[in-house]
Order: C-alpha cells, then sequence, then structure tokens
C-alpha cells in the first residue's frame, strides 16, 4: 500500500479516490477543456465552408478562400484530437489507478478479517466483491470523469453557441433533452434492484463454480456428479436471467433517450427556415442554419450520453454500496514479539456457538511455561473446538489469563504474537518446501526437517528442499503434510501453541520420535496438543478430558481416576495396535 493511504480514514469515501489522484485529474481537466471547446470549431467551420461553397458558386468567392478555411479547420480539428487523446489517456490511467488501490484496501480489509468473519461473508461473494464490484465501481467512476468533459463542458459550449445564433428557437429545442434525463433518474430504481439481483446471483455463481472445482472427485465417487451439474447449470440459468434483466436498461433505453434529445430539430427546421427567409427572429443564411443543426445534433448527441451516464453511476452506486463496509483502510501493525506466557490460568472456562447449547464447561487448570497439554475426548466432544477458544474468534465464558492478564483484553498485536495455531487439516501453499515453511524468512530449514522426521523423505524429492508440493500440499502423503504444517509451526514459534490432532496420520514410533524432538523445541513455550491417541499422555503436564459437555482436568494419573471412559480408552490403545495408516 502505498503512503497515500496509510494514515488515511477515508478510503470508505468515494472522494477519497478522486483526491488521491487530484495531479491526473488536473491534467484531465486542462485537456477535456480544450478538446470540448474546441469542438464548438467543428460546427462553426462547417457552417463558413457552407457558406464559402455558396459563394464560390455565385462568383463572391475564390477557391483560395476555401482552402484557407479547410486548413484552419484541419489545424483545429488536429488540436482537438491531440487533447481528447491525452484526456482519454488519463483517465483510464485514473480509472486504472483507482481500480488497483480500491483492491488494495479491499484486500487489506479482507486480511484483517477472522476466519469465522470470511466464512459468513462467502468465497463466492467475496470474490464478487474482490473483483467484479470493484472494477463496476471503477468503471462508473471513469464514465463519470468522462462525461463530466465530453458532455458537461460540451453541452454548456454548445448550448452557449445555439443562444448566440437565436436565443428564442435554442430554448424551444433544448426542452426535449432534459426529459430524457428525468426519464434516466426515473430509471434509477428498476437498475439498481436489478443490479443488485445480478451481484447477487454472481456472488452464488462463484461459490457454486468453486464447489463444483474443489470436490469434483468427491461427487464422481459418490456418484453425485449429475446431479451437481444439475444444480451448477440452474446456478448459470438464474445468473444469465439476471444479467438479461440487469443489462436491458442500459442497453434498450439509449436509443431512446437518443429520439427524444432530437426531437427539437423539428422547430428547428421550421423556425430556422424562416430566419433564412428572413421572416423569423433572426436574420441567417444557409451557413448560419447550417452551424445552427449541426450543433444542436451534437447536442442532442451529448445529451443521450449523460443520460447513459445516469444508469453506469446507478450501477455502480449499487457495487459500492455492497464493498462499502469492506472499504475501511486497516493499517496493519506487526506482532508483538515480546509478548510472554510463563502462566497460563483457565478459571472456569465455558463455550456455546451463538445459539447452540455449552460445548463444554467450567474447564480449569493452570500450567507454565515449558508444560504440554493434552486434549482428548470422544468423538465430536469439542476438542478443536477446545484449541480454537483461543483464537478468540467467538466470545468465551470465564477466564483465560496469560500471565494474568485476560485473553480475549488484549489487543490484537499481542495476541498475534501470542498464539500459533495448527489446524487439523494443514494449509499448505502451491510452494516448495522451503517456502512453506519459512513463509518469505531466510534461514536453514534442515534442523526443523530433522525435528519432524523428515529430511529423508525431502532428500528423495527430485529438487529436495525446493520441490514444488502442490495446491494444499496434493503431492503429499497425509503424514507428510501433517509434518511440514508442525515445521512451519515451530519455525514459527509463539509462546502459546495450539496443535490439533498433529500425529494423526504418523507410525507410532514417528509420532514418538517427532513428540520428543517438540518438547525440546517448545522447551519456553505452553503446548495444548490435541489428539484421540492416548499412549504419549502420561508424558503431558496436564490432561483435559471432554465428554458430553463435561471437562475434567489435571494429571494422567488423576484423570484415569476421575474419568472411567478415559481410562478405559487408554488402556485398549496401550494394549492393542495403534498405529495409524
Amino acid at each position: 500500500m502505498s503512503n497515500k493511504y496509510k494514515n488515511s480514514h477515508m478510503t470508505d469515501h468515494v472522494s477519497y479516490y478522486f483526491k488521491s489522484e487530484w495531479h491526473i485529474l488536473l491534467i484531465i481537466t486542462i485537456s477535456g477543456l480544450i478538446y470540448n471547446i474546441g469542438l464548438l470549431a467543428g460546427p462553426w467551420f462547417e457552417g463558413r465552408m457552407t457558406g464559402c461553397l455558396v459563394d464560390i458558386l455565385g462568383g463572391n468567392a475564390v477557391f483560395t478562400d476555401m482552402l484557407t478555411l479547410v486548413i484552419c479547420y484541419v489545424v483545429s480539428i488536429a488540436v482537438v484530437q491531440i487533447s481528447r487523446y491525452i484526456k482519454r489517456f488519463y483517465v483510464r490511467r485514473f480509472s486504472n489507478n483507482v481500480n488497483r488501490n480500491m483492491k488494495e484496501v479491499l484486500y487489506n480489509s479482507l486480511v484483517h478479517k477472522t476466519r469465522l468473519q470470511l466464512h459468513e461473508e462467502g468465497a463466492g461473494d467475496i470474490l464478487t466483491k474482490a473483483i467484479l464490484d470493484v472494477d463496476d465501481c471503477a468503471e462508473g467512476m471513469r464514465k463519470f470523469t468522462t462525461e463530466i468533459f465530453d458532455t458537461g463542458v460540451a453541452l454548456t459550449a454548445y448550448a452557449g453557441m445555439l443562444l448566440f445564433y437565436d436565443w428564442r428557437l435554442a430554448l424551444i429545442s433544448m426542452i426535449f433533452p432534459p426529459v430524457s434525463y428525468i426519464l434516466a433518474e426515473k430509471m434509477k430504481v428498476v437498475v439498481q434492484k436489478t443490479g443488485a439481483e445480478y451481484k447477487v446471483q454472481s456472488g452464488k455463481l462463484s461459490a457454486a463454480t468453486l464447489d463444483r472445482a474443489g470436490n469434483a472427485v468427491t461427487y464422481r465417487v459418490y456418484g453425485c456428479e449429475q446431479e451437481r451439474k444439475q444444480a451448477y447449470e440452474d446456478n448459470l440459468s438464474a445468473y444469465e436471467r439476471s444479467a438479461v434483466r440487469a443489462n436491458i436498461w442500459g442497453t434498450a433505453f439509449p436509443p431512446i433517450y437518443c429520439v427524444i434529445s432530437l426531437a427539437g430539430v423539428i422547430f428547428i427546421l421550421y423556425f430556422g427556415s424562416r430566419n433564412v427567409l428572413g421572416m423569423g427572429w433572426k436574420s441567417w443564411n444557409i451557413a448560419a442554419l447550417t452551424t445552427f443543426v449541426s450543433c444542436f445534433a451534437k447536442l442532442s448527441e451529448k445529451s443521450s450520453h449523460a443520460a447513459k451516464l445516469f444508469n453506469a453511476v446507478h450501477k455502480a452506486q449499487v457495487s459500492w454500496k455492497r464493498i462499502k463496509p469492506l472499504m475501511k483502510y486497516e493499517e496493519y501493525k506487526e506482532a508483538d514479539k515480546k509478548v510472554k506466557c510463563d502462566n497460563l490460568d483457565i478459571n472456569g472456562l465455558t463455550f456455546a456457538y451463538p445459539g447452540s447449547s455449552n460445548i463444554f464447561e467450567n474447564v480449569t487448570l493452570n500450567a507454565k511455561k515449558g508444560d504440554i497439554i493434552g486434549v482428548t475426548g470422544a468423538v465430536a466432544s469439542g476438542k478443536s473446538t477446545f484449541g480454537k477458544v483461543f483464537l478468540c474468534e467467538y466470545p468465551y465464558n470465564g477466564s483465560i489469563k496469560i500471565n494474568g492478564d485476560e485473553l480475549d483484553k488484549l489487543d490484537d498485536t499481542r495476541k498475534a504474537g501470542l498464539v500459533a495455531y495448527l489446524g487439523h487439516d494443514p494449509e499448505l501453499f502451491n510452494d516448495t518446501v522451503k517456502n512453506n515453511i519459512l513463509m518469505g524468512e531466510n534461514a536453514d530449514i534442515t534442523p526443523l526437517l530433522n525435528a519432524v522426521c523428515f529430511e529423508d523423505e525431502v532428500n528423495d524429492m527430485e529438487n529436495g528442499q525446493d520441490t514444488m508440493i502442490g495446491n494444499t500440499g496434493v503431492r503429499l502423503s497425509g503424514g507428510q503434510a501433517k509434518r511440514l504444517a508442525l515445521a512451519r509451526t515451530l519455525c514459527h514459534k509463539k509462546p502459546l501453541i495450539i496443535l490439533d490432532d498433529p500425529f494423526s496420520a504418523l507410525d507410532k514410533q514417528t509420532e514418538e520420535d517427532v513428540f520428543n524432538n517438540m518438547k525440546k523445541y517448545t522447551s519456553d513455550s505452553i503446548v495444548i496438543l490435541i489428539s484421540h491417541r492416548l499412549y504419549l499422555f502420561p508424558q503431558m503436564a496436564k490432561v483435559v478430558w471432554i465428554d458430553n459437555g463435561k471437562a475434567e482436568a489435571g494429571t494422567h494419573e488423576e484423570i484415569m481416576k476421575k474419568c472411567p471412559k478415559y481410562a478405559a480408552l487408554y488402556n485398549e490403545q496401550k494394549g492393542g495396535e495403534t498405529d495409524a495408516r
């Protein structure tokens, strides 16, 4: 983000984007004034040349008079067209800059949102807003900037010229263009309504496309492909219908606007001919009539453009209303790397998603630096939810204190510097093994690969640490993906580390080796390790057992005595084969 945005709190105002490009708008203004005022030269020279031709035929002028007019006409047109080129070039540059800057602000807003907020927004809707809505806003601003000169200034100039030639006839003939403006304004509600419906359907289509692409294999395996194809076709049909309804108002009415604006030519032909015959309000020759008709035709054309501009602005307003809540620029703040977690005190921790019953309640425990806390329970008991509580995406009841400070009261920079989270499904990028671990830093990853027992496998890959792993780590096995994500977590270690089932795809011996290495790496952190495999739990400083909304916390021995289900599960795993996959 450029410096002009860093301290701004006005990025959710359209005027901000005009002000930020003032230097480009100044060039547009100067070239636009030259171009549009220069347009008056066309009708004037056309009238003069028509009159000169009549005089030549009548013997009152010679060829050199016409040649002089033609040369002056060509020079004036050249100046006008050069100014037009400059204006259009910088208008397009203005539009591109606005588009880029809006997308920067939108991106900044999205990366500051929580996973929950992004999920509620919807991936399809976010894509539509980030691409289509911003493009429509920038295009609306481009058309507005263009038509301020090509229509506003030109209309004023043409109107002035018409008034100069015959103000009475000018007023009569110019009654009709405002009618087209009124009609365009009356269409505002329809344009905005159909435009909003189109945006909604566009978001749904984007979501359906992502769903089809992301889950194609699953649908195929379970025989749902035909059903999903039909659902996608339904989405596509709804999108097409909404697009037709949204666009028809922008394409069907401009010809009508033009016809309405040109209706005044009837009065010009009648009263103008009277002026030429010496029976009207003014005494005209054929050159004056030609100039007046030509000037009015251009004024009418510009009037229809103004009506079209109204529709374009209405469409842009729909898009702006959709993205405005996301257009507040938030200054990026680095995570506080000085935050500590020497002591973790949890007292009466209870959690429920909004509108739901408690998932677990009254968890109480304390831990100190270097402790590993094991969290387990029955299937769907809330183990993963317990880990996510520390991300503060939802409010919790009870207390979580870090060195005496309540977790949800800490500012965002301290939270970002405090908690590292590795979810159940590793988030890997279509990049190299090395870049997936370092995330932009410069270091040797060999010790980290050793710590997660992954070095030999990486060395056997075609490009070693520079091997591309594919989107979401598709080229890796489940165990490899888990270990790579764990290496990244250890590389960017935080005082409080949440690990959700990091060993689920590992065999028992590899799990023990990784666990022992991890203990050394995290000796100055507190680790909350969520797992359904219990044979390492005797080595945990504390254990949390969650079942049917109830939670018990204590040492492994204490939980063995308090919770028969935990004891039975531990003894079953200890006595049987626990190697996985």
